[in-house]
């Protein structure tokens, strides 16, 4: 006697990823469509549990994800991880994962990017860019894309880049001169906008740097 009850059965319930936000609500907050958010989830959940099998994606899994080991360690890919983990508790959980991607989609605003890049180079979280932070980067970008460059070659690279981002000579590039050399140097985002992400994603996206690197004459350029 009585009604069924209309709620998820256990096993609906437990195909959900911890973290797990309606598709909709993701859709209003992005610029990602409810089927794309859809389409989202079911690549997260591949990735979740393709290690630790708990429905997060932890660093082994992002590396896993990135160059087909978890074991390869680089400063770009764990600072892209770091800033994705939102929460910082080691994790990457459903919601983070697509608000964080959605910087990248070609239809983000460009200050949201322009931001994420600035915390990307931020390595310190101090609020500024250092000299240092921009070489540890350059190098780590150029590691992930298999690339090698001689000392002088990165030391012109990153002389190049803070000679126009730091405007007022103060050995460090603030959130306003990064704003304005981005202004500059629109280039210097290109990597921020993925455009198969305007498409229903069915791969993890590379956040390779597909830069002619040996034609560099600073970032973005």
């Amino acid at each position: 006697m009585g009604c069924a009850s209309s709620s998820p059965s256990p096993s609906k319930r437990e195909q959900r990823a911890q973290g797990y936000q309606e598709p909709a609500v993701l859709a209003a907050e992005t610029s990602f469509t409810a089927n794309e958010v859809e389409a989202l989830y079911e690549l997260y959940k591949k990735l979740s549990y393709s290690i630790f099998k708990d429905g997060l994606i932890h660093k082994e899994e992002f590396r896993l994800a990135l160059f087909g080991t978890s074991k390869r360690d680089n400063l770009f890919a764990d600072r892209v991880f770091d800033l994705f983990d939102q929460k910082r508790n080691g994790v990457i959980e459903f919601g983070e994962f697509v608000r964080s991607l959605s910087i990248f989609h070609p239809k983000a605003p460009e200050s949201d990017k322009t931001t994420f890049a600035f915390k990307l180079y931020d390595l310190r979280g101090t609020g500024y860019i250092e000299k240092e932070e921009l070489r540890e980067m350059v190098v780590a970008l150029l590691d992930e894309s298999d690339l090698c460059l001689s000392d002088s070659a990165v030391d012109e690279i990153v002389d190049y880049t803070f000679g126009q981002a730091d405007s007022n000579g103060d050995g460090r590039i603030d959130p306003k001169e990064w704003e304005e050399f981005v202004k500059k140097n629109p280039t210097s985002l290109r990597n921020m906008s993925l455009p198969y992400l305007q498409d229903i994603t069915t791969s993890f996206p590379s956040f390779v740097m597909h830069s002619e690197v040996e034609n560099y004459d600073g970032v973005g350029k």
